[in-house]
C-alpha cells in the first residue's frame, strides 16, 4: 500500500484516524543510525510501526525492527513522544492518519540485517551522510532529537 506523509501543508487532507506507533534509533559503536528504506514510498526511515493489540509499546519497537531490518533491540529509553496533529500519513486506501508516535532509543543484542516486505534496503548511516539520503523531514526530527542527546524526551 503507497503512502503519503503531509507535514505541515495546508493542502493536506483531513484525518479519519490516529494509530499508536513506534520508531527505533539504534546507534552502532561507531554512532552509525539504523536506516530502512521504505518499500511504499522509497524514502529513508527509522525502522517502527503500528503497535498492535494486545502489546507494549516496547514489545510493539522489538518486533517492529525485526520485521523491517532482521535485527534483535532492546530499548533503553525514549527520544520523544510525537502527535502532532499537522503530521498526516495518507494511504492509498483512504485512511488519513494523525501522527501519534513514540520514538525510542534502542541496542543492538543480535540479528543479522535483512530488507522486507517494508524495505527495500536496510544499513547503518554515518550522521554526517544522512543530508545526502531522501528523508522526510519528520525522520531527520526524529534523528536530530536523538544526536542532540537532550536531557529529557521531547513532547508534541
Amino acid at each position: 500500500m503507497a503512502r503519503i506523509d503531509h507535514y505541515h501543508e495546508p493542502g493536506a487532507p483531513k484525518p479519519n484516524s490516529m494509530v499508536p506507533a513506534v520508531t527505533a534509533v539504534v546507534a552502532n559503536e561507531a554512532g552509525e543510525i539504523l536506516l530502512q528504506r521504505r518499500a511504499d514510498n522509497g524514502l529513508w526511515a527509522l525502522p517502527g510501526g503500528a503497535v498492535e493489540l494486545g502489546e507494549s509499546a516496547g514489545q510493539s519497537v522489538v518486533r517492529e525492527v525485526k520485521e523491517e531490518t532482521g535485527l534483535d533491540v532492546e530499548p533503553t529509553g525514549i527520544v520523544g513522544v510525537y502527535s502532532d496533529p499537522h503530521h498526516l500519513i495518507e494511504f492509498s486506501d483512504g485512511e488519513v492518519r494523525q501522527q501519534f508516535s513514540v520514538c525510542f532509543t534502542a541496542r543492538l543484542v543480535g540479528g543479522a540485517p535483512a530488507t522486507s516486505d517494508e524495505s527495500t534496503a536496510v544499513r547503518f548511516v554515518a550522521p554526517a551522510e544522512l543530508d545526502d539520503l531522501a528523508m522526510h523531514p519528520a525522520q531527520r526530527l526524529l534523528i536530530r532529537h536523538f544526536l542532540e542527546c537532550r536531557p529529557a524526551p521531547f513532547f508534541s
